[in-house]
């Protein structure tokens, strides 16, 4: 049998299927120099990079997000099944 390369890309999206360790995590998720964007340290695609101011905003805006659906979301499906309308395509 061939060996498979472990990491490498495919249509431009990296992957890396290598065994991760704890140090190449944290080297992942915290690299100053580089952008909003970097490779994930196991897996397909990309992931945030937590020294990135963006990065934050991103993730306060998901919670923000996240919280306020939390909030309406019992609300809103219970009218949902109330304003049930009927159509009739010919």
């Amino acid at each position: 049998m061939s060996d498979k390369p472990t990491t490498g890309e495919l249509f431009g999206v990296p992957y890396n299927f290598e065994r991760p360790s704890i140090s190449r995590m944290l080297e992942s998720y915290w690299q100053p120099g580089e952008g909003m964007l970097v490779e994930k340290p196991f897996g397909i695609g990309y992931t945030l990079n937590l020294a990135n101011w963006r990065s934050w905003v991103v993730l306060a805006v998901a919670g923000v997000l996240y919280y306020q659906a939390q909030q309406s979301g019992d609300e809103d499906f219970g009218d949902a099944a109330e304003d049930a309308v009927e159509v009739v395509v010919d």
